[in-house]
């Protein structure tokens, strides 16, 4: 019982819940997108990823994770937390390249493995680099020119 609270009282489980609700809203953004609104698949993909992460990193910083490295800095900390994503999106496929092109395994089992590989890579870099109590960067107090 004690493990299981303290389980729950971490921020992996709470990321592991707003990863599921921005996987949701991507896929449902993309679909709509494609479906109803006819736009090219590319366009899709990337209005379900960007409104997706949008939704990741705002409920990355309310609720999943306690302390913030870019706090001040809110736009570098959104695009940092993008740039994370699209690296994941490159572990997602190198994964797939290796799994399925390489050593011929299903498909569909090499992009579960991938997205168990990504969403741990996702949340460690993220948690070291935007999410880490003993970094800060400090405020400008004075123009560098």
């Amino acid at each position: 019982m004690n493990l299981l609270r303290r389980l729950l009282a971490s921020d992996l489980p709470r990321y592991f819940i707003a990863s599921l609700i921005a996987l949701a809203v991507d896929t449902a953004t993309f679909s709509l997108s494609l479906r109803l609104l006819h736009l090219p698949l590319a366009l899709a993909a990337t209005a379900g990823f960007t409104l997706g992460a949008l939704i990741a990193y705002l409920l990355s910083i309310r609720w999943v994770f306690r302390q913030r490295t870019l706090a001040r800095a809110p736009m570098l900390e959104f695009l940092t937390f993008a740039a994370i994503g699209i690296l994941g999106l490159g572990v997602t496929q190198l994964v797939l390249w290796v799994g399925v092109a390489e050593l011929h395994l299903l498909p569909e089992a090499v992009k579960l493995a991938a997205a168990a590989i990504t969403f741990a890579f996702n949340y460690l870099v993220r948690k070291a680099l935007l999410f880490a109590a003993a970094r800060r960067i400090a405020p400008a107090t004075e123009s560098p020119v």
